[in-house]
């Protein structure tokens, strides 16, 4: 009996130790990196770190993502701030967020590294084209050239949301051409400082990460170096009203509303599914992975009751995105309303973690 045991015993650790050395590959990257989460209002808050609420980031916070069932963070960044007027990023900065990806990665996470609003000076016309694509490829040269050394649980994501400022419409053709542009720029960019970032998983984004955009104006992907190592993010609000609007009285959602005056019918689940068919149809069919990198329906506190819906929306939308072979990242911004306290790495709002990780299993 106990020989038996010690051999089941060792299965086992061998079992764990090949998945954890497992190369991450087109096929396994949904598997390998859902559900992952957003270090939200963090790494990006201006004009520093702390500004928006967080704490730095610490070691406890990373293992209890880990240890409640995350496989993945996005770390969404501001670089302009720490940069000076040659576009250089300072040191100082560049070590400190190398050492946030370690630690997340020392609690076996994904990461996935971005150029996020960062001041919203991504601006896709021709007009300041020239100048955005000097800026952008001296941020990705200085930030690949850093993280190069980096094994494959890192990605890098070139951009977040571009789209001309305070114009939420469809891109035009001008500004779908320079969008691609930058996905094009940036995949080359990355790929010419070699080393680990010769076949490192990059990750390009659809016009404001909108899904019916993805399709329509940036289904042709850059050209890549490396075959099988891109994937396409986009981003999922629907419907605003109820996710996001907070001043908004839209606060029931799916087939379980009970008012018709606080629900709006037109996103409900059979759209949540035509949305993310969509991404498999276009992409994940064709070889691209798809990264959900930000998701999320904010807290109606005005509406007792809401948090049934709430946990309803991101219950479906997350099983949704993952049966439809999409990494869902929920975003989180911490402070009081994230799931998980960001000093002591305690959970918060456990009906709504569960909810996330059990999608997708």
């Amino acid at each position: 009996m106990l020989r038996f045991l010690t051999a089941f015993l060792l299965s086992i650790s061998l079992f764990v130790q090949a998945d954890a050395a497992e190369t991450l590959t087109v096929a396994n990257a949904v598997r390998r990196m859902s559900p992952g989460i957003n270090v939200g209002n963090t790494l990006e808050a201006i004009p520093s770190e702390t500004s928006w609420g967080n704490p730095v980031p610490n070691q406890q916070y990373f293992n209890s993502i880990r240890k409640a069932g995350f496989r993945s963070v996005r770390l969404p960044v501001a670089w302009s701030q720490y940069a000076d007027a040659k576009n250089l990023i300072s040191a100082k900065w560049m070590n400190h967020v190398a050492d946030v990806v370690r630690m997340a990665q020392k609690a076996d996470l994904y990461v996935l590294l971005n150029v996020h609003w960062d001041g919203g000076w991504m601006d896709p016309t021709f007009k300041s084209r020239a100048a955005v694509n000097a800026k952008f490829e001296s941020f990705w040269t200085q930030i690949a050239k850093k993280f190069r050394d980096f094994d494959d649980r890192l990605l890098f994501a070139g951009t977040n949301e571009i789209h001309v400022k305070d114009n939420y419409d469809a891109p035009t053709s001008e500004n779908a051409e320079v969008q691609n542009g930058f996905n094009q720029l940036f995949v080359k960019t990355v790929r010419a400082t070699g080393r680990k970032n010769a076949q490192r998983f990059l990750v390009v984004q659809s016009y404001n990460t909108n899904i019916g955009h993805a399709v329509k104006f940036n289904a042709k992907m850059p050209v890549d170096s490396a075959k099988g190592k891109l994937m396409m993010e986009v981003h999922y609000y629907d419907p605003y009203n109820f996710t996001l609007n907070e001043k908004s009285s839209i606060w029931q959602w799916g087939a379980g509303a009970t008012d018709a005056k606080s629900t709006e019918t037109w996103a409900n689940e059979s759209f949540v599914d035509q949305q993310f068919q969509m991404m498999k149809t276009h992409f994940v069919d064709k070889g691209v992975p798809v990264i959900l990198g930000e998701y999320a329906a904010m807290s109606k506190k005005n509406f007792p009751g809401h948090s049934k819906f709430q946990i309803d929306w991101t219950r479906y939308v997350t099983r949704s995105a993952y049966r439809h072979g999409a990494v869902p990242m929920l975003w989180d911004i911490g402070i009081d309303v994230g799931l998980f306290n960001r000093k002591s790495g305690a959970t918060q709002l456990p009906d709504l973690l569960r909810a996330v990780v059990s999608a997708t299993k």
